[in-house]
């Protein structure tokens, strides 16, 4: 049987570490994950979904993470269930975390923080938080444009594409690819 799950967006809220009773580090998180399409709007939805870490990772994602961080979270789907002081049963499913990675700079993550603010409610980022701006790379975390124009050959169109109004031919060879 195989249970992964490999989720990549920022997160809602600073995580919440907690320790149990025998003193194991315990951190609960939600990531903002967009989909693939857009609705009617033409606006892109997100995915809120809540993430459980333990032990010393659990000490280090809270230690380096923070509400607006791009994460990697690599772990397994769990689902359990309590009920709650009205009696009533309550059905949990989440995202055990077993690895982690941040995938941008603590100075990206803090630009990021900047242009966004700590309340993102009634702004458009409240409803999709894993949105960055306009200048997105395939991977959401935001891309310097000033390097990359400075790096982009000059030519009239400014759409940062390197090999715009080039008009040279690309030698790639099969050793080239990396299949």
């Amino acid at each position: 049987m195989i249970n992964r799950a490999i989720l990549v967006g920022r997160l809602t809220r600073d995580p919440d570490l907690r320790y149990t009773s025998s003193g194991v580090a315990v951190a609960t998180f939600t990531v903002a994950v967009n989909r693939q399409f857009t609705n009617q709007q033409g606006e892109r939805e997100a995915d809120f979904i809540n993430c459980v870490i333990w032990r010393k990772s659990a000490e280090n994602f809270a230690n380096f993470t923070h509400k607006g961080s791009l994460v990697g979270v690599d772990g397994r789907i769990q689902t359990r269930s309590y009920e709650n002081q009205q009696g009533n049963r309550v059905y949990v499913t989440e995202v055990i975390v077993d690895n982690f990675s941040l995938l941008e700079s603590r100075s990206q993550s803090e630009r990021y923080q900047q242009q966004h603010g700590n309340d993102t409610q009634g702004s458009d980022s409240s409803r999709n938080p894993a949105t960055n701006n306009s200048e997105n790379n395939p991977f959401g975390n935001s891309v310097n444009k000033n390097s990359t124009e400075n790096n982009a050959p000059k030519s009239g169109n400014n759409n940062n594409d390197p090999f715009a109004d080039n008009g040279k031919q690309i030698d790639i060879s099969d050793d080239d690819l990396p299949f």
